[in-house]
């Protein structure tokens, strides 16, 4: 497919939602370009989970399946590149990808996010691998040993209280925040024990916690909130609405994953307060339809 006369969608972003929302573009035989910098967030991750069909199987070859899937359709193209602006043009959208500029009639954004770690030597390094953020997608594998969560903040309560349905599970508030009288009670009725002595770091095998009296906590896994903040500055550029979620902020969309402009839709990680493949593949899908939609159907 040539570019040179633009496409009717650029999706920024090849991971889940980016491949979902192509498709149904593709299906509906309208000309897509798929723009993705390879940087997928489950990247250091061995395996995914909760994913129907696809569970227990590595990230990257889902990915790839759903590539070589999507490419088989005719009307679509594919840059493996870093989309760094995006800006209004007539009759659509402009995007710039590595000093080269296309155009489409819509723009899809499937940014994705960039999860920011609490600074703590041993964390960053355990990422997917023995310290997690989300129980459904990794918290089964453990296999009912014992579990840390640790603070960030105050929202980290719910995940300890989460999180004590896939093994005894203590809470490091590590100075975050100190749980009032009746999240004390709470946390207790969920059997989730509270350590309130300052990480060092974390170490051994799994995910050990050592403190600054010198004790080391052993654990099967550790949880914890990342911060997390849109991996690509585009939609800000293009001027869309942003809404705050318990981690950070995101790309605000409606029940059709339309963003606050005209003709831009924005779906997975980059557009929901919390995310996983399994919401972002959904997302996608909504997206790619109502994208396809408006190619046609004035706004309601």
């Amino acid at each position: 497919m040539t570019l040179a006369a633009g496409v009717d969608a650029i999706v920024i972003g090849g991971s889940y939602a980016g491949i979902a929302a192509s498709l149904q573009l593709a299906r509906a035989r309208r000309r897509v370009l798929v723009v993705d910098a390879g940087i997928r967030r489950n990247r250091f991750a061995a395996a995914s989970h909760g994913v129907l069909g696809q569970d227990g199987r590595p990230p990257a070859a889902i990915v790839a399946d759903a590539r070589a899937q999507l490419l088989a359709y005719p009307t679509v193209a594919w840059i493996d590149g870093m989309a760094s602006e995006a800006r209004q043009a007539a009759d659509g959208f402009a995007v710039t990808v590595d000093g080269a500029a296309y155009h489409g009639r819509r723009i899809v954004l499937a940014l994705g996010v960039s999860d920011e770690l609490p600074a703590i030597p041993g964390l960053q390094e355990r990422w997917g691998v023995s310290v997690f953020h989300c129980p459904y997608c990794h918290g089964y594998e453990l296999n009912q040993g014992p579990i840390g969560v640790l603070a960030t903040g105050p929202m980290s309560i719910h995940q300890a209280l989460l999180v004590a349905d896939w093994g005894p599970t203590t809470l490091l508030t590590n100075g975050a925040f100190e749980p009032d009288e009746a999240q004390v009670s709470q946390l207790a009725s969920r059997g989730v024990a509270i350590e309130r002595g300052r990480v060092l770091r974390v170490a051994g095998q799994t995910a050990d916690i050592e403190l600054g009296d010198g004790s080391i906590l052993a654990f099967a896994g550790l949880f914890t909130m990342p911060t997390t903040r849109v991996s690509s500055p585009i939609a800000a550029q293009l001027g869309c609405a942003f809404e705050e979620g318990p981690s950070g902020s995101f790309i605000g969309t409606d029940p059709v994953k339309a963003t606050s402009v005209a003709g831009v839709f924005a779906c997975g990680d980059a557009a929901r307060a919390a995310g996983s493949v399994s919401l972002a593949i959904g997302d996608g899908a909504m997206a790619g339809a109502a994208t396809h939609r408006s190619l046609f159907m004035p706004p309601v």
